[in-house]
């Protein structure tokens, strides 16, 4: 159970970060209370998984699912341009996050 927590938590850390970027410095209340909330729920999360998994792996997959996340939704959202390069290195990310998880 904790790993899908941890999995989802990351999700949510993709959630935040987007509703930070478009919140224009809080200026903007839809996305800050989005911001706000997904925050509060991804880092509650963490601390959920952090009850049953070692925190170095645990803070590496959930910030290695949110920047994945956060990278390819911006991507496919067309705010960032995609490149093989980064496309590489995304499943370089993703490869770290399945073989800490394989190790646990």
């Amino acid at each position: 159970m904790s790993w899908i927590v941890l999995v989802l938590s990351g999700v949510l850390e993709a959630v935040w970060a987007t509703a930070l970027s478009r919140s224009e410095g809080f200026s903007r209340l839809g996305p800050s209370v989005v911001f706000v909330v997904a925050c509060a729920l991804s880092m509650a999360g963490l601390a959920y998984a952090l009850r049953e998994l070692p925190v170095g792996t645990a803070y590496a997959v959930w910030v290695g699912i949110g920047a994945v996340t956060t990278v390819a939704w911006a991507m496919a959202t067309g705010a960032e341009p995609i490149s093989l390069v980064k496309v590489l290195l995304l499943l370089g990310i993703i490869g770290c996050v399945a073989v800490l998880k394989l190790l646990h």
